[in-house]
């Protein structure tokens, strides 16, 4: 019961930091329909900017300031660069977003370095909150659940229940009609964008002490995100939130289970013949934990391509 409860806990925790991450991501793709390869870039650098502000005035100040510098990176680069190319087409954007994560990759290394920076979780959080048989749960985890729950409800009641989310849909399908009544559309657009860039810099301020913070982190992640935005319905919210705890849930529970499927024919008293087929079916669940997201994305893709929760 400690491993399956723990392995639970740990997986609905990473699924929420991901949702954190791909809430973002989603929001600009739906709101925007631009699939920015950059995003999690915007999430490591999050990171790195609270690790120097932590040192500087502690982390509380960090988990503020952070996410509102990176938001404003995300406004300047939309402002000067994606509205710019917008025009030329959405492959033009992709290879737009897909050069901008190597050059912030690159200009992170020449600043910080390409060793990972000592950005640990505040001192205050590091205690047990509650114990769950015999295993500690930390303070910090807790929290971080607390905060990604408050950032879907924040950001679903926003796009659907206030004026400034339907103003904001309705820029997306209408651009000429909500500018004839007096909306400044670009200016929309630039702060969507602004604020998807600055929650993926607030699953940086929380997620970077929790994993790591190094330079390789935002392709760590990148794969996993787009697995669950597209997993969840491109441009659904509430379908982002219920894959990533399922991508949270596969991958954490899967780590734990060291069972193949050479030990359940050997069970039922079967045999196989050939190496290769030996090989392959020896496999334990937890060496192919990393391959599930993306096998369970290419089933989606071929048998509900639009995904849980989107539209067609």
């Amino acid at each position: 019961m400690q491993l399956i409860s723990v392995s639970l806990l740990n997986g609905v925790l990473y699924g929420m930091l991901l949702f954190l991450l791909a809430s973002g991501l989603t929001v600009i793709l739906s709101l925007m329909g631009v699939l920015n390869f950059a995003h999690t870039s915007f999430y490591m650098i999050g990171a790195y900017l609270a690790f120097t502000i932590s040192q500087l005035v502690g982390f509380w100040p960090a988990l503020i300031i952070a996410p509102l510098l990176v938001g404003g990176i995300g406004i300047l680069v939309e402002n000067y660069g994606l509205r710019r190319v917008h025009a030329q087409g959405h492959l033009i954007e992709l290879l737009f977003t897909f050069a901008l994560a190597f050059v912030i990759e690159q200009m992170v290394s020449m600043i910080w370095g390409k060793q990972p920076v000592p950005y640990r979780i505040p001192e205050s959080m590091s205690g047990a909150a509650f114990i769950m048989y015999g295993a500690e749960i930390q303070i910090y985890r807790v929290f971080m659940f607390v905060l990604s729950a408050v950032v879907f409800v924040g950001l679903f009641y926003g796009l659907v229940r206030t004026r400034i989310g339907l103003i904001v849909q309705a820029a997306l399908t209408h651009p000429e009609m909500v500018g004839s009544l007096g909306h400044n559309v670009p200016r929309i657009f630039m702060f969507v964008f602004g604020g998807g860039a600055a929650l993926a810099g607030l699953a940086g301020v929380i997620g970077g002490n929790y994993l790591s913070t190094n330079p390789g982190m935002a392709l760590q992640l990148g794969s996993i995100v787009f697995v669950v935005v597209v997993l969840g319905g491109l441009g659904s919210l509430p379908g982002a939130f219920i894959a990533s705890l399922l991508v949270g849930l596969i991958q954490t529970m899967a780590v734990s289970v060291d069972v193949s499927a050479a030990d359940g024919l050997r069970a039922l008293g079967l045999s196989v013949h050939g190496w290769w087929l030996e090989e392959l079916l020896s496999l334990s669940v937890a060496r192919m934990a990393p391959l599930l997201p993306f096998l369970l994305l290419m089933l989606v893709l071929i048998f509900r391509p639009r995904g849980l929760m989107g539209t067609r």
